[in-house]
């Protein structure tokens, strides 16, 4: 009987990892061109902006919450780094510039939803429209062109045949992976997503956590909005629009529950490359990019299904 409750729990656990082979499998015998090496770079290009913001995302649903302005916030540092990457500054300021401002509105976030006591989807609504506003304003409504050969050439170099893009995102696994696993930081954010009051009268300082981790939202977005201007070659205030969508579906895909206090890092690596491979491969077979859409709201709302039927037979 516990050898068949520990295997039921070890397929749980990594059911999304044997879907994610099965997938690539199809693909592959339906499509041979999937498996090139051209291809999976492409695929490696596609999913690190989208997994860094997805990182971003995984702490904020962790601790209870919920962030619609990642993809408002992205375009709008994407400005910015626009505006400064043209060659008159140090590459590096561009991209502290546009890490800072997301930064900003993380806290602004964190602020109205811990201190202010909003509900985490009306604040960052709210945010979402007025920062896509703000990028707008910011741009005069057009794209930011001129940016300098340097900048360009970050998202298009690679190591040793890994795209930057790719190792930008690795070292963000690592940091994030970390912090939660070994960090006493880690911890208090599952315990104030697990149960807000019981940490809060167990002694954390469950408001700074809360904002701390809207902050880490934003700081990764702005980080996603300088790496997205290098790899389009052009600031566009109107750009990742749904990119806040794609990040929350890869995280609940990889097992981040949308009630806080449950998730692993490498679930939301999985979520985001399997996002990433069925939109590659729905490319590849010629499906219109419509049913991407339509893909991904099924998917969402089968994972947050599982998940709330996973919790129902627990209690």
């Amino acid at each position: 009987m516990k050898k068949t409750k520990n295997a039921k729990a070890l397929i749980s656990e990594y059911f999304i990892f044997v879907i994610f082979i099965v997938l690539v499998i199809v693909l592959t015998c339906l499509k041979p061109s999937f498996i090139q090496p051209g291809n999976l770079v492409n695929i490696l290009k596609q999913a690190s902006i989208n997994g860094i913001l997805a990182f971003g995302m995984m702490f904020v649903i962790i601790a209870g919450g919920f962030d619609m302005s990642v993809g408002s916030t992205v375009a709008f540092a994407g400005i910015l780094a626009a505006m400064l990457g043209q060659g008159q500054y140090p590459l590096i300021v561009p991209l502290v510039v546009a890490m800072l401002a997301g930064l900003a509105v993380g806290v602004v976030n964190g602020v109205g939803v811990a201190v202010g006591d909003l509900p985490p989807f009306i604040m960052t609504l709210g945010t979402m429209t007025a920062v896509r506003g703000l990028a707008l304003l910011t741009s005069n409504g057009k794209p930011i062109t001129g940016i300098s050969a340097e900048y360009k050439a970050v998202a298009a170099s690679s190591i040793a045949g890994i795209p930057m893009l790719a190792v930008f995102l690795v070292i963000v696994i690592l940091i994030c992976s970390f912090i939660l696993a070994k960090t006493v930081y880690g911890r208090r954010v599952y315990a104030c997503g697990g149960n807000l009051q019981a940490a809060r009268v167990s002694g954390i300082n469950t408001t700074l956590i809360r904002i701390s981790t809207f902050a880490i939202a934003g700081l990764l977005a702005g980080l996603s909005g300088f790496l997205m201007t290098s790899r389009v070659t052009i600031g566009q205030p109107t750009a990742a629009e749904s990119y806040e969508m794609d990040a929350i579906t890869a995280c609940v895909v990889g097992g981040v529950s949308m009630s806080g206090g449950v998730g692993k890092p490498w679930g939301v690596v999985i979520g985001c490359l399997l996002i990433t491979v069925i939109a590659n491969g729905l490319d590849i077979m010629g499906v219109s990019s419509h049913w991407q859409k339509i893909v991904k709201g099924v998917i969402i709302v089968l994972a947050v299904l599982i998940d709330v039927k996973g919790k129902s037979k627990k209690n």
